[in-house]
This record gives structure tokens, C-alpha cells and sequence, in this order.
């Protein structure tokens, strides 16, 4: 990994990239440090850092600690993970929407910019349900009179903003930079909270006990989970295709054998920040409802400790890994094209005896990546609960930063491929 960032340093069209990059995290931290008027930071990070409200924790880690010093960039990319899931979704169902997937790069433009306008809608929402939520808390600063029509307005004003300026710097880094957008800013949040979390290790190991064997033993179990993570990524069901000899004037074509490459985690860490962003959802309810209701007893059931949570969570990653699939690969398409270049599956009939082959075989790998994705995310749940240290988001965490680290990477591989390419006339 190494060595592929360094040689792709050398390249300066890569180096303005990378450079672009950077300069992009820069400014996302730097809105991470400017803070929301009108919030009681002292009220919010004690909330925070007490433990007893685990939606608050979890959004932190993702901001990279935005949320606890109460920054713009404190609703992350929340909206536009969930305004990019509704309208995958909706494309779907509305045959308009289903038509503009199908146009080539307009359609997408379209398809981007509806995205865009519906993220602005659903970060008002969370700004506001954000507000109403911090409220409850006793953490804005002026709760009745006109003094807390303005200060509601400016502050959800304010989280909208940043919420859409998030999502305009991961696509610039898509457009001009290198790597997924989203993924490198979520990746940039939670590097940044390294500092933080050794000093947490730190504070534990210095109470002893039992911590001297826990710590030791999720630092092992944790570069285990990397090196399994890594394994994963690079794992494919290779289907073999033979391709049919055929003659053109004086010369023979065809005859070669090649495969069709399926990846187990083709879909990668999207999965997983789906997921996330859909399960926190019961939580954020039960934030606007009263502590002593009926309502609000069941929706903690959905703590991020929870059993419930674990269920649910581990259900929603299998079930974007198989959308996600879906999306990605089309059966008839790939059976279509190998039909037209004479090509085949050994022992397999064209046509649609060789589509629904490949559908076995994508169903059977995307259940194996995404049963693994689901097992990274939910085990640190469980361990948390026995061993009394805060690691329920350490699988997601993981996931997302190798995930990112490896994708990154081999776009850069690939990239540096096309330029080295000399072609044919050389």
C-alpha cells in the first residue's frame, strides 16, 4: 500500500489529486472545529461523555468529535446516505426515475442533482429533529420567547448548511480527487479521534485489574479482524468462460479461456454506513418523546448495546449487500454479452440456463462477504457487554477505515496503470 501511494506521488497528475484530496480533509476539519451558536457545550459533552446516550456517542465517532463541541459539521453526511438510498430505491419503483438510470452520464447528472435537492430537504428535517432532540437535553441555550425562535432557526439553519457542504466536499473529492468522497471524510472523522481513544485506552490500563488482560487481548483480536477484513476484499469466485474459435478472412479469433471475477465484498463498506444511518433511526424518535412514555420504553430497546440493535443491524447489512449486488450486476446483461462475442460457460447453455447460473453464484458469494460484514460489525457488541469497555462501534469503525484504505488503493492502482499504459504502437 505503501509503495502504491508512493509511486503514485511521482505521477504529477496523481499528485494534484492526492494534494486536492488532503486539502479537502483540511477544510472538512476545519469546519469540524467551528462551532454552532447558541448550544450549551459544556451540557452537550458532559451528555456525551457520560455514556448515557449512546446515538449522541455514535454520531460523534462518525464526526470525528464534531457533535460533542457542537460544530456545523455535526449531522455528518447522514442526509445524503439517506436521500441516496431513497431515490436507489425509488428508481426502482417510478419508471421516470428508472428511465434517467438508463440515460448514460445526463440521466445520472439528473438523477445526482434530484439527490442533491432532496438532501437539502431531509438535513432541514434532521436539523430539526436535531434541535428538538438537543432541547430535550437542556442543551440550547434559550428555550422560550422570540430569543428561541431565532436561536431554533439559526440552529438548524446552520446544521443544514454544514450537512450539505459535506456532502458538496465528498463530490469534489469524487469529481477532482481520489478515493469515494463520503467514504474519505468518514474515514478522516474517525482517524481523527485516535488521539482520543488511546487516551481512553490509557486511562483503563491505568486502572489495571482486568483491563491488563482485556486491552492486550482486543489489540490482538483487533489486527486479527484487519488482517480477516484485508483477506475479504481480495477474495473473488473467478467463473470460467470459454470463448468460441472463429474465422475472419485468413485469420483465427477466439479460442481463449478467461472468467468472469466476483468479488465476495464487492460492495464494500456502503453497507455498512447504510445500515448505520437506518438503524440509529428508532433512537432519534425516542430522543424527541418523554423518558417516562410507553413509546419511549420500547424504543430503547434499540440502545447500541442492545440485542435488538445487534438483530436488526446485522439484517439491514445483508440486506444492502444483496441491493447493492443488485445494482451492480445484471445476470441477463452479462449472459447477453458473452452471447454476442461467442463466448460461454463450460457445461452451462446460453442464454438463460447461463444467466440464472451467474445468479447462484453471485448470491451464494454476496451471502458469504456480507454474513462476514455483518459478524465484523455486531461482535464487538456483544464483547462490550462482557468486558466493560466501550468497543460496540470498533467493528464499523474498522470496516470503514480498511474498507476505504483498500478501495482508495486500488484506484490509485488503477489509475497509475492507465498512464503507464504505452499502447499500441510502441
Amino acid at each position: 500500500m505503501f509503495d502504491t501511494f508512493r509511486n503514485a506521488w511521482r505521477s504529477p497528475e496523481l499528485r494534484k489529486k492526492l494534494l486536492y484530496t488532503l486539502l479537502v480533509i483540511v477544510i472538512f476539519r476545519i469546519g469540524a472545529a467551528i462551532t454552532v451558536p447558541y448550544l450549551n457545550l459544556t451540557a452537550l459533552h458532559n451528555e456525551i461523555a457520560s455514556g448515557g446516550n449512546s446515538l449522541m456517542g455514535y454520531i460523534d465517532i462518525l464526526t470525528g468529535g464534531a457533535l460533542s463541541r457542537a460544530t456545523i459539521f455535526s449531522m455528518s453526511v447522514t442526509p445524503y446516505i439517506n436521500a441516496t438510498i431513497i431515490i436507489q430505491l425509488l428508481t426502482v419503483a417510478i419508471p421516470a426515475l428508472e428511465r434517467l438510470s438508463k440515460e448514460g452520464e445526463v440521466g445520472r447528472k439528473k438523477l445526482n442533482s434530484i439527490t442533491r435537492y432532496f438532501t437539502m430537504i431531509l438535513g432541514l428535517g434532521q436539523g430539526l429533529g436535531m434541535y428538538f432532540y438537543l432541547r430535550g437535553y437542556g442543551i440550547t441555550e434559550y428555550n422560550t420567547g422570540f430569543s428561541a425562535v431565532f436561536s431554533a432557526a439559526v440552529i438548524v439553519a446552520v446544521f443544514t448548511a454544514g450537512s450539505c457542504l459535506m456532502m458538496w466536499l465528498g463530490e469534489q473529492i469524487n469529481d477532482k480527487g481520489i478515493g469515494n468522497g463520503i467514504s474519505i471524510l468518514l474515514f478522516a472523522g474517525i482517524v481523527s479521534r485516535g488521539p482520543s481513544i488511546g487516551s481512553a485506552i490509557s486511562k483503563y490500563w491505568q486502572i489495571g485489574g482486568q483491563y491488563h488482560v482485556l486491552i492486550p487481548l482486543l489489540v490482538v483480536l483487533g489486527l486479527f479482524v484487519v488482517v480477516a477484513i484485508v483477506f475479504m476484499n481480495d477474495a473473488e469466485r473467478r467463473i470460467p468462460v470459454q470463448y468460441a474459435k472463429r474465422v475472419v478472412g485468413r485469420k483465427m479469433y477466439g479460442g481463449q479461456s478467461s472468467y468472469i471475477p466476483i468479488k465476495v465484498t464487492m460492495s464494500g463498506v456502503m453497507p455498512i454506513i447504510f445500515a448505520s444511518s437506518i438503524v440509529s433511526i428508532p433512537s432519534i424518535i425516542g430522543g424527541f418523546l418523554p423518558k417516562t412514555s410507553t413509546v419511549y420504553k420500547v424504543f430503547t430497546w434499540f440502545g447500541y448495546t442492545s440485542w435488538l440493535y445487534a438483530v436488526v443491524y446485522f439484517v439491514l447489512i445483508i440486506l444492502f449487500n444483496f441491493f447493492y449486488v443488485a445494482i451492480q450486476y445484471n445476470p441477463f446483461e452479462i449472459s447477453n454479452n458473452l452471447r454476442k462475442n461467442n463466448g460461454g460457460i463450460p457445461g452451462i447453455r446460453p442464454g438463460k440456463p447461463t444467466a440464472d447460473y451467474i445468479q447462484r453464484v453471485i448470491s451464494r458469494v454476496t451471502l458469504i462477504g456480507a454474513v462476514f460484514l455483518g459478524l465484523v460489525a455486531v461482535l464487538p457488541i456483544a464483547l462490550s457487554a462482557g468486558a466493560g469497555l466501550n468497543i460496540a462501534l470498533g467493528g464499523t469503525s474498522l470496516l470503514i477505515l480498511v474498507g476505504v484504505a483498500l478501495d482508495t488503493q486500488r484506484q490509485l492502482e488503477s489509475q497509475m496503470m492507465m498512464r503507464h499504459y504505452k499502447g499500441f504502437l510502441e
